[in-house]
């Protein structure tokens, strides 16, 4: 094999002095990093007994495990704790110390935890032509989310607002929490956190242990399924989609939470920890008979190291008929992200910076190439540090790490090679650069080349941001493209990019406010763009995100009286002794919930909706801004959703259903809409609407099988 592909990961030196060395090709990078964490630990104690012993720490990650077959043995017999089963997937809690003899389990394929995500309606209504499907406008009935749940996994939820009453303030709509990060755990079954059922557990909570500090996810609710209730006399004209659904929620961790986590519990908040977030919300739904829809405004950069290769895999497995998760692009459409040198270019290049000590940048390529640094100590020439991509590999480790002096400044360049997750043919490295105590951006300007004829080669920033610079006019490559946060890169994922309408509005303080991102449905240009690491067209579809106002907690305006989005709020009002806010808002995770609430109002009119069957509405249905682009595309997916078209589009299709030519329904075992088996013949069955291999049938009274279009 060539030198090109024969990867190390890790250096083996450092290893041989451990009980037992993990089979590293198993696990993910932030497995890894717990596993280096935990000998660490081991090494302070120089307990070399226990060390020998290679007794487990106390000390836990949440993780993904995917085993040969569907026997958890592998898992039990480690100590770890099973959480959640898709055939051989598991979400399972994982001592430490049991990393390594668990990796080299011949029945175990891969080990995988990602890192902590991050948390990037008055006339939006009308926009997305939802006041048709909430009034009775050329549909049969009105469409309000009855009988349906949304779910909101975020952070911040004011559970007190009136919002989330029903406009008269008779029934509260909120049915459950899970709080991750709640330290109330006596007697909770699960495995962080504690959940709260039931108006008066959830009312006497008030908000979860970050509601102090946060309050994004009141907003996002709110713009799904808020009623827009003041009290009961008082109807604010800032109603949310689906205000007469019921509402589950669970608020997580992300990077904005992280001095709430004991130090302890770190790798227990991982992607795997969100997936059973998301399992939470649909299991209540099951519990209680009604289809769901999940809104998800969070996001991580997407990478090649395969942190989320099985948080894909799981997410699949979630949804399906009446299950639907929608998340939000992210909102880092307006930077560059992507630079692009082509084979026949003999390089492409740009300036980097960071106002932390390095900047960091992923590569990509194919064959071999060279990194070069240009440092603009002088004005006439700048001092060029080039490492050649197969230096990297001939590391023992393919690890390099190199120290150059320039000027005033000691520039640190590591770079570690490995093998994409996505096609084990491409070459990836990670590079950073340190200026030793100094800050990056406060030292002379860098620029980074790709130089190579004949190489592809693409970077990706991760530390810090790429830019242009009249330093150097000619280093002027590179995009905004892959800009896509994940999970919404994912397949079975809806992603929602922005658009913008509003672009300004008043505060409570009477003061005018302009940010203006766009208007007439254009994109805004922060909304992230595809496609996908691995080549997908992302996102899926847009609704408005600029200016978007919605409920803000209670909790956080009175701990954070100073703080600068107050200065959004565009009204506050008193109910049982408390202020409360309206705040205007933007960013793809306003959009996110503008379509989950929709969504809501599809699933109410066919509660079997499959997220494949969303995207065929999106097809059929949606806005275009740019007619001359080709749909679907990576700026703004199928378009703007259009709320009744979609609803027209539902209901067409049951018509047909009942009305239109027969066809054999599909193969495999047939299920009722509430996901009772009724086995495999179909010839046999009651008239009525079932699902099998995921497609919905209709028997009619004439007993002819009709699939769902």
């Amino acid at each position: 094999m060539s030198r090109w592909l024969a990867l190390a990961l890790f250096s083996l030196a450092t290893l041989s002095a451990w009980a037992q060395r993990p089979a590293f090709g198993k696990m993910s990078p932030l497995v890894r990093q717990a596993w280096l964490a935990q000998q660490r630990m081991v090494n302070k104690t120089k307990a070399k007994a226990v060390a020998k012993a290679n007794v487990r720490s106390e000390r836990t990650i949440m993780a993904f495990v995917k085993l040969a077959s569907a026997d958890s043995s592998p898992l039990t017999e480690q100590g770890a704790q099973v959480l959640a089963q898709k055939g051989g997937l598991f979400v399972a809690n994982i001592p430490l110390g049991s990393l390594a003899p668990l990796s080299c389990d011949e029945r175990v394929v891969r080990i995988e935890a990602g890192q902590r995500a991050t948390t990037h309606m008055d006339t939006t209504a009308v926009v997305v032509n939802a006041t048709s499907a909430q009034q009775l406008l050329r549909l049969p009935q009105a469409y309000t989310g009855r009988g349906v749940v949304v779910g909101v996994q975020d952070i911040g939820f004011d559970l007190t607002h009136p919002n989330f009453f029903s406009p008269d303030m008779a029934q509260y709509r909120i049915k459950a929490l899970w709080d991750q990060l709640s330290i109330d755990t006596l007697q909770s079954s699960l495995p962080v956190g504690r959940d709260y059922v039931g108006r008066d557990s959830l009312l006497a909570l008030g908000c979860p242990r970050d509601g102090l500090k946060q309050t994004h996810g009141t907003h996002t609710a709110g713009i799904a399924a808020g009623s827009g209730a003041e009290g009961a006399d008082t109807l604010s004209p800032y109603r949310g989609i689906a205000w007469e659904s019921d509402i589950c929620l669970v608020c997580n961790a992300t990077t904005d939470d992280i001095a709430l986590i004991n130090p302890d519990d770190y790798y227990k908040y991982t992607y795997a920890l969100d997936a059973l977030g998301f399992k939470y919300i649909f299991d209540y739904a099951d519990r209680v008979g009604k289809p769901c829809v999940i809104n998800f405004s969070e996001g991580s950069r997407q990478d090649f190291q395969g942190y989320d290769v099985l948080y894909y895999e799981m997410l699949d497995s979630l949804v399906g008929p009446g299950h639907i998760i929608v998340s939000s692009a992210g909102n880092d459409g307006q930077a560059i992200n992507y630079l692009h040198k082509a084979p026949s270019q003999q390089s492409a290049g740009l300036f980097c910076g960071s106002n932390l000590q390095n900047v960091g940048f992923t590569t990509k390529a194919t064959a071999d190439f060279t990194l070069r640094l240009s440092v603009y100590s002088q004005a006439d020439a700048p001092q060029v540090i080039d490492v050649p991509m197969s230096k990297v590999l001939a590391t023992n480790d393919s690890t390099l790490v190199d120290t150059v002096a320039v000027g005033d400044y000691k520039y640190v360049v590591s770079a570690t090679a490995y093998p994409s997750c996505y096609n084990a043919d491409e070459v990836v490295c990670d590079w950073d650069v340190i200026t030793l105590a100094h800050i990056f951006s406060k030292c002379y300007p860098v620029a980074v080349q790709l130089v190579g004829q004949g190489a592809d080669v693409e970077l990706f920033p991760v530390t810090g941001w790429l830019y242009h610079s009249s330093v150097d006019s000619s280093l002027a490559d590179g995009d905004n493209s892959h800009s896509i946060n994940s999970p919404s890169s994912a397949p079975a994922v809806i992603c929602v990019g922005a658009t913008g309408y509003r672009t300004q509005f008043i505060n409570y303080l009477g003061q005018q406010k302009v940010y203006d991102n766009g208007q007439g449905g254009a994109r805004t240009p922060f909304s992230g763009v595809g496609p996908t690491f691995d080549g997908r067209v992302k996102p899926d579809v847009m609704a408005p995100g600029q200016n978007i106002i919605s409920s803000y907690s209670s909790f956080y305006l009175e701990n954070n009286p100073d703080a600068g989005d107050i200065n959004s709020d565009v009204r506050h009002f008193s109910h049982k002794g408390r202020t409360y806010a309206w705040n205007s808002n933007a960013g793809t995770s306003m959009s996110s919930p503008v379509v989950a609430g929709a969504i809501a109002l599809w699933l109410q009119a066919d509660p079997s909706l499959s997220p494949s069957d969303c995207l065929s509405i999106f097809e059929k249905t949606c806005r275009r801004y740019d007619p001359m682009l080709s749909y679907p595309n990576n700026l703004y997916g199928y378009g703007e959703i259009d709320v009744t078209a979609g609803l027209e589009e539902v209901l067409r299709w049951q018509a047909a259903g009942v009305q239109g030519v027969p066809v054999q329904p599909a193969t495999g075992r047939i299920y009722t809409l509430d996901g009772r088996g009724v086995g495999t013949d179909a010839s046999a069955l009651a008239p009525g609407l079932y699902i099998s291999d995921g497609r919905k049938f209709v028997v009619p009274s004439s007993n002819i099988h009709l699939n769902h279009p």
